[in-house]
């Protein structure tokens, strides 16, 4: 059977895209390409760089699938989540519009099943002693449980396409992954003046799953998908939830000379607390990750009642995987390979998105083929050889940084490269005009379809701030290698305009 991921590259998707390679033929979507260490041929996955959001991005991808004979289930993990509290457009145009015309183009691929990926935080917390269960509505008043909701609606209302709602407690995997867990692990574990502060009573709590269980349970939910009644809300989740408390205690016990009793600040207090230290980052242009809208949430308890779910889909979450008895696995690959252990989480730990970075991201996808001309004939120009299939790799790669302002894959890419070429003794000056003139085409090419001041400002921080990671590792290559005279051989860096 074939299956359709939306948000394939993200968290989730490219794991359960993974996890069901073997069992079923899987079309990928994401408005990113795939990632770098996703073998998509040995796997046999289609990837499709679209945006879901964009009729004339993602309609081409669905007139593909239904002249390929449709498919059986549609899993929609695509979305914005950010947790500045502020009412992006994302959560409008890619949460609520995207869904909207998603279940659109589905009704052509005769699907069996279309699953809504939601989310416990798009419920109020329960009243203590109580729990959310399945017919808990999706009435929470953060921004983010507001496009859910509008979300599941739309799976009600749906009329043509068989529908299911997914409510997915806070994720996280052994690299962590989760922003608001890694932040308290780095205060926590870290020496920092509040590092062994909690907030109120120290109860604030939410369920966590592991990401594997999350894979688990949407593998056993697609084996049913005929089975499912309408719009059927369904939970994957752990029983309860785990406190800051719990974790706190957890985390600091398995770290050497830090098992300590934590310091409670009342809730008031805490609240106050959270909101100065706010004004103050964000006047000196560093805002902290605790917001004030958190502050309301001190000591309140998301608790989950998942029984039904569970016995509906005959899964459970392991307890090996819980929050709890999993967290000396996080520790350990903090501990072993920091460097790595803040790759996952920064990457995860996305910044605010601009509507230019949006517009910057389509057109980067729209002018691709205008880029790489641009480059050749810049290429040819300046007498640089450089293979086709490198051109495109450092081409993608640098689109790829652009969309996810991940300047650290764009260097590990040139490093990669360079590594080769310095390997084969040819010049490392080559490879980094080539480099400069791929940011040069790159720049003037979106800029001739978006001449504004705001894109162009984007562009030069953006691609600039790529280039200086890319030229880097280029240089470490070339290091390592111990390439004869590859210093002398460098070339005055152009400017990226």
């Amino acid at each position: 059977p074939r299956l359709v991921i939306t948000g394939a590259a993200g968290f989730v998707g490219r794991r359960l895209a993974e996890s069901l390679a073997g069992t079923w033929s899987i079309d990928a979507i994401d408005r990113n390409g795939p990632p770098a260490d996703l073998d998509l041929e040995s796997l046999g996955i289609r990837w499709h760089r679209a945006d879901i959001a964009e009729p004339e991005s993602i309609g081409p991808v669905f007139g593909e699938l239904q002249r390929a004979g449709g498919a059986s289930a549609l899993v929609h993990l695509a979305g914005h989540y950010d947790f500045t509290g502020a009412r992006h457009p994302e959560y409008q145009r890619t949460n609520v519009e995207g869904t909207r015309l998603l279940l659109e183009l589905s009704r052509g691929l005769g699907l069996e099943r279309f699953v809504f990926a939601s989310s416990v935080a798009a419920c109020d917390f329960p009243r203590p002693g109580r729990a959310l269960d399945e017919s808990s509505p999706a009435d929470g008043d953060t921004v983010y449980a507001e496009s859910k909701r509008a979300g599941e609606a739309l799976m009600s209302a749906e009329r043509d396409v068989p529908t299911a709602v997914v409510r997915f407690a806070a994720m996280f995997s052994d690299w962590c992954e989760y922003a608001p867990l890694w932040v308290f692990l780095e205060t926590w574990l870290g020496a920092s003046w509040n590092r062994r502060v909690l907030g109120g009573r120290g109860r604030s709590a939410v369920p966590y799953l592991h990401v594997r269980e999350a894979c688990r349970a949407l593998a056993r939910l697609l084996e049913l998908r005929r089975d499912l009644s309408r719009a059927e809300v369904v939970l994957v989740s752990p029983n309860g939830a785990t406190s800051h408390e719990e974790l706190f205690l957890a985390a600091t016990a398995r770290s050497p000379g830090r098992a300590a009793r934590p310091w409670k600040v009342p809730k008031l207090l805490a609240s106050v607390g959270i909101w100065a230290r706010y004004q103050v980052g964000q006047a000196r242009g560093r805002p902290p990750f605790e917001r004030p809208w958190m502050g309301p949430m001190i000591d309140r308890r998301l608790e989950v009642d998942a029984r039904g779910s569970q016995e509906r889909l005959r899964w459970a979450p392991r307890e090996r995987l819980g929050i709890v008895r999993r967290l000396p696995f996080l520790l350990e690959n903090r501990r072993t390979q920091p460097c790595l252990w803040a790759m996952h989480n920064r990457a995860r730990l996305h910044a605010e998105t601009t509507p230019t970075e949006v517009v910057a991201s389509r057109l980067f996808r729209e002018k691709e083929e205008g880029i790489y001309s641009a480059l050749t004939a810049a290429l040819l120009a300046e007498r640089v050889r450089l293979p086709h299939d490198v051109a495109v790799t450092l081409l993608r790669g640098l689109g790829e940084s652009l969309q996810t302002h991940d300047r650290e894959a764009f260097r590990r890419l040139c490093f990669d490269v360079g590594h080769r070429r310095a390997r084969l003794a040819m010049p490392e000056g080559e490879l980094q005009v080539a480099v400069q003139l791929l940011a040069r085409s790159c720049f003037r090419t979106i800029v001739d379809a978006d001449p504004s001041p705001a894109m162009q400002d984007y562009l030069l921080e953006s691609i600039s701030g790529a280039v200086e990671f890319g030229l880097d590792g280029v240089e470490d290559a070339y290091e390592e290698v111990g390439a004869p005279g590859a210093d002398s051989e460098r070339r005055e860096r152009p400017a990226a305009r």
